[in-house]
């Protein structure tokens, strides 16, 4: 299957409140995985008149601020938020995705806390569900690194790091990285799905 992991930096956590600064979306076929330097990548840092944020947010995305003030009015990789849903449809359509009847292209999303917190921004967005969409059903690799019997709340990004056993353990909160970080995240599970587990006698398996 392909899926695009998608990662925001926002200047805040209100979605109709804040804004979006960054997107990166990076597409994975788990059928046949390419180095992740390989991968098709979509990056933009998102410009607005102005800015509306917490202190936290804005001093954690302090670098991505600085190239946005310094960003010529054409350079590439930056765009309003009204321009970002368009471009990011036209990349999707060039790396195969097909859009349906209505011209919207419907993509397996993955990310951390890509459904309860990342989707709610995506829906703010100019085009959102007419352009370009999430199936309903998304990846988010703390499910695949929680112990059941411990943990009391699915864990952090930092945690399933840990728990992969990465040697960089910390969280860039840069959009590519972080997206990376997710289909790293993912990808020791492709070659042993769960029900591949299952013994063949065990009725749970489906098999008589």
């Amino acid at each position: 299957m392909r899926y695009v992991s998608l990662d925001l930096e926002m200047t805040g956590n209100q979605p109709e409140r804040h804004q979006i600064i960054e997107l990166a979306a990076v597409v994975e076929d788990t059928k046949h995985p390419r180095p992740l330097a390989e991968l098709p990548t979509f990056r933009r840092a998102v410009r607005h008149s102005e800015y509306i944020g917490t202190a936290g947010a804005l001093a954690l995305n302090a670098g991505l601020l600085q190239e946005l003030a310094d960003a010529p009015a054409d350079q590439p990789d930056v765009c309003t938020a009204a321009e970002l849903l368009p471009q990011l449809r036209e990349w999707l359509l060039a790396q195969g995705f097909k859009p349906d009847k209505k011209g919207c292209v419907t993509v397996t999303m993955a990310g951390k806390n890509i459904a309860s917190f990342d989707l709610l921004f995506l829906r703010q967005l100019p085009g959102w569900g007419a352009l370009v969409r999430a199936e309903p059903a998304m990846l988010d690799p703390a499910a695949f690194y929680l112990n059941w019997r411990k943990d009391s709340r699915l864990p952090t990004m930092v945690i399933c790091k840990a728990r992969a056993k990465f040697e960089d353990q910390t969280v860039a909160h840069q959009a590519v990285a972080d997206a990376l970080d997710v289909i790293r995240l993912l990808r020791p599970f492709y070659e042993l799905p769960f029900y591949k587990q299952v013994a063949p006698d065990d009725p749970a398996s489906g098999q008589e």
